[in-house]
């Protein structure tokens, strides 16, 4: 009976001189390329090179060198057909029976700033991807092997019974095929980036890899998977060191994504309070003991059972308060030594140290049934120079600074949204209501006997005066909005007579 044959060709030497010895014990004739050819004769291992089953030597420094039907005759034919058998053999082609290829490392190269066009053209493959694919197209005779981590599970299943079972082969080759698609994802994004053009490209290709298995969705009854994007790209929650607790769920990541991407506001000491994806608390201070504090008594209630993020290192006094509640997450970007010990003692509490210098999304994506709308992620600054003043009575420089802090805010809370604050530190949050004034009613009310002489953020302009009413009701003396609606003049008038001081930003920031 003729050997089997395998090509191997991998820029990813991981495992191939294993892969190779096993395989030549099974009794597989062995067939390679350049590097990998060198890596498995330095290895010891009996290996034709890839010219001799051609009969053409590699051309062009490389780029032609498996390109030939000898190669692809041999992977694509249907051993099955009787007129295939009979073309091999009058060709002279002997089959091929295992691929095992990875490619050149495109997404590792184009990542480099300096890298140019050509050298990301020169590290495009093209015969991998050929003979990846026309091996997965005739899984059900020829075994594709694109991960290292694989070789050992499909040698020992050969060695135990000959041969791989249907759903096995099938399964390498949807892997295979999801690796080139992969691959021609990350070459048409850069192709795209590199024109320099505005917009969105015509077509949208997403390539996401399996970060984590979960336990389920957002609820029970629905299955969930956690995907990162595929290549190099490792921040936000992606590159978070999980230092104690239970897995996280479904929820945990959407809660702690949030709280992330509040905490990105803020350069000075801040600590930001997350339930459902909305701030509950949110303050900034001193030192992060202070700002967790001034967090925490912004909704002692809503905090049960939520997640807290800290932009600096989580101390023992910090640490301490953090104890004394129930949470289901803590984010930091670093424990102290005291910290762990006493946070630990929870074992169910998560935490997680955190890398806060990648965390800001640029693209936002929302499903939709049949279809997918991509937009810029909301990261408009918003600098004091744009504020317009449109009252009579103007802020003073504490009320300014209290403005802005409570703005920074209300752009993270989903749509209507209304922020109170004062003295860096929320007071009350309003959120996701179908009209404006009620969750303004619940942040006015929310903030107590505090309320007097506090701000007031809104997402989006006032379509009537009733909002400006209620914050005179309650003394409020200060509001911040993007300005806009046709009323605004009802808005303004009833300000003046409050003497409340407003500022129009021009800028919405609805988040559905």
């Amino acid at each position: 009976m003729d050997k089997k044959r395998a090509i191997i060709s991998v820029y990813d030497k991981t495992g191939v001189e294993e892969l190779g010895r096993r395989l030549l014990a099974l009794g597989y004739e062995l067939v390679s390329t350049g590097g990998t050819y060198r890596t498995l004769v330095n290895a010891g291992l009996d290996v034709t090179y890839i010219s001799d089953v051609t009969g053409f030597p590699e051309i062009l420094g490389g780029r032609v060198k498996t390109l030939h039907p000898n190669v692809h005759g041999g992977i694509l034919a249907k051993r099955s057909l009787p007129e295939h058998r009979a073309e091999l053999e009058e060709a002279g082609i002997k089959p091929v029976d295992l691929v095992a290829v990875n490619l050149y490392p495109f997404q590792t190269t184009v990542a480099k700033p300096e890298v140019t066009m050509a050298e990301a053209l020169e590290n495009i493959d093209i015969g991998g991807p050929t003979m990846i694919r026309a091996a997965a197209k005739n899984f059900p005779e020829v075994i594709v092997l694109v991960n290292p981590a694989k070789y050992g599970e499909v040698c020992t299943q050969l060695e135990a019974a000959g041969d791989l079972s249907y759903s096995d082969r099938l399964s390498l080759a949807q892997e295979a095929f999801a690796h080139t698609a992969q691959y021609d994802a990350a070459i048409q994004d850069y192709l795209w980036k590199e024109q320099d053009q505005e917009g969105f490209p015509p077509q949208l290709l997403l390539a996401y890899e399996k970060a984590q298995e979960l336990r389920y969705g957002e609820n029970p009854h629905q299955k969930a998977q956690f995907y990162r994007e595929a290549g190099l790209t490792r921040t936000g929650l992606l590159n978070a060191k999980q230092l104690h607790g239970k897995e996280l769920s479904f929820n945990n990541i959407n809660d702690a994504n949030a709280a992330l991407e509040i905490l990105a506001e803020f350069t000075e000491p801040a600590a930001v309070c997350v339930k459902h994806t909305n701030p509950c608390g949110v303050a900034v201070g001193e030192d992060i003991e202070t700002a967790y504090t001034r967090a925490y008594a912004g909704d002692p209630v809503s905090i049960f059972g939520g997640i807290v993020a800290l932009n600096r290192e989580v101390d023992k006094a910090t640490a301490t308060k953090l104890h004394e509640i129930f949470l289901e997450i803590i984010l930091a970007p670093k424990f102290s030594p005291e910290a762990l010990e006493i946070l630990t003692q929870k074992k169910n509490l998560r935490l997680l140290e955190v890398d806060l210098a990648n965390v800001n999304a640029t693209v936002d994506f929302k499903k939709v049934v049949g279809g997918l709308l991509v937009q810029e992620a909301d990261k408009l600054l918003l600098e004091e120079a744009n504020l317009q003043p449109v009252t009579e009575q103007q802020p003073s420089p504490e009320l300014l600074a209290d403005l802005l802090f409570a703005w920074k805010v209300v752009k993270h809370v989903k749509s209507n949204a209304i922020v109170v604050a004062k003295g860096g530190r929320t007071l009350g949050i309003g959120a996701g209501q179908m009209n404006r004034i009620d969750p303004t009613h619940y942040a006015l009310n929310a903030a107590g006997a505090e309320v007097k002489g506090a701000v007031l953020a809104s997402d989006a302009f006032f379509p009537m005066p009733d909002v400006v009413q209620a914050c005179a009701e309650k003394g409020i003396a200060a509001i911040i909005q993007p300005g806009g609606s046709i009323r605004d003049e009802d808005s303004i008038q009833e300000a003046n007579k409050a003497g409340i001081a407003m500022l129009f930003t021009g800028i919405r920031h609805f988040k559905h």
